[in-house]
């Protein structure tokens, strides 16, 4: 049965949205490709190429299953849909010709989608005709669509909305639902920020561009970004903020343990969960990242940390903070590397400072401390590598001090 005119637009729902758009989208691109200077032309308007390359395989699936559509349900030629279908169809092949006309022959067998991107690089590999600032050529290199460019302003938007706050010193600046918005954040806005570099490097063959925003990559924004090159200022000052201050982070809380970049995202659940109400038993589960051995480390140089700034409260707590460093130095007894020597070395620090209770700080060196070691706490730890063995050491320091 056909369907009555008056409720085909109805019936195509926001289809018919996407139709409209992309029409005035053809016309508009159509007269730029088509135009004597056609190369300006785009170089002042890549963010309409962009839009209309990303946007073409929906266009194209939804002309298609329309068409379906009509032709099952006899929709009659004069209704507005099924002119505004043909008028797009039109459209579109009009701008699939003169795009294809624009490439070198040797490229033309490619989709309208694949085509328009393809021009953006011919475009920007040409370079202005007539020369331009540096600032001028930053905005034809980064048009403020990119999918990295809006993937590195999702990012820094957590960075900085976590960052941006003040907070009380020794705390951490984000709760347990912001780790885990940091932990995806972080990597995405690396990758992101690496795609724009890469690409400043590859049209850009001078390197000024490039040069000239890293400069002021560090500086603080004064206002809100609109172009794409304060877009991309924008986030990567507030990456580097998120970066150093985590840095500081987790050299507090993890030394004398190191974790590595893609290390950093991982550990940020855990230590929110960690330090909130009833979290210090939150245990550190191996992922991509890490494995067991190694995730056994960070527990271990996290509670090392905390025993060294202070001694738990209690005896069961006393009791739950000395078992939790054992089960760690458990997890992390096979490990091997810097990472692991400077935490056994931290261990026998500790062991020295927590045996020498008597002694004076002033007047405390390693040297003494050595040939004083079997003295104060028994066997000499000096060459012992088990890392049970030397908590287990460092526990027995710690109850005759106590």
């Amino acid at each position: 049965m056909a369907t009555h005119p008056d409720n085909l637009r109805a019936r195509l729902e926001d289809r018919a949205d996407l139709l409209e758009a992309t029409r005035l989208r053809y016309v508009a691109l159509r007269g730029m490709l088509e135009a004597f200077f056609w190369k300006d032309r785009v170089r002042a308007h890549f963010e309409l190429l962009r839009e209309v390359a990303q946007v073409q395989p929906e266009v194209d699936a939804t002309l298609a299953a329309l068409k379906r559509r009509a032709a099952a349900e006899a929709w009659p030629r004069e209704a507005a849909p099924m002119k505004l279908m043909a008028e797009v169809e039109r459209l579109r092949a009009a701008v699939e010709h003169v795009a294809l006309r624009r490439l070198p022959e040797a490229e033309r067998s490619v989709s309208l989608g694949e085509a328009l991107l393809r021009l953006e690089e011919v475009v920007l590999e040409a370079g202005p005709l007539l020369g331009g600032r540096t600032w001028a050529r930053a905005v034809e290199l980064l048009p403020r669509n990119l999918p990295e460019l809006r993937a590195a302003c999702a990012a820094a938007e957590v960075c900085e909305r976590v960052f941006k706050r003040p907070t009380p010193e020794g705390v951490l600046p984000f709760n347990e639902a912001e780790a885990e918005e940091l932990r995806r954040a972080l990597p995405l806005a690396e990758s992101a920020l690496a795609s724009l570099w890469q690409r400043l490097e590859h049209f850009d063959t001078s390197g000024k561009v490039k040069d000239f925003l890293a400069r002021r990559a560090s500086r603080v924004p004064l206002h809100a970004p609109r172009s794409g090159p304060e877009l991309v200022l924008h986030a990567a000052f507030w990456h580097g903020v998120a970066r150093a201050r985590l840095r500081a982070l987790l050299e507090s809380r993890l030394a004398p343990v190191l974790p590595l970049e893609r290390e950093v995202p991982e550990l940020l659940p855990w230590l929110a969960a960690r330090e909130s109400s009833g979290g210090a038993e939150a245990r550190l589960a191996p992922g991509e990242a890490f494995d067991e051995g190694r995730a056994g480390l960070f527990e271990l140089a996290a509670e090392l940390a905390t025993l060294s700034r202070e001694r738990p409260v209690g005896a069961w707590s006393e009791e739950a903070a000395w078992t939790r460093l054992w089960s760690a130095a458990q997890r992390a007894r096979d490990e091997g590397g810097t990472d692991v020597e400077r935490l056994r070395d931290a261990l026998r620090l500790f062991i020295i400072l927590h045996g020498k209770a008597q002694t004076p700080a002033r007047l405390f060196s390693p040297s003494r401390a050595r040939t004083r070691a079997s003295d104060d706490l028994g066997p000499d730890m000096t060459h012992v590598k088990d890392l049970p063995a030397l908590v287990q050491a460092a526990r027995n320091a710690a109850s005759r001090q106590g």
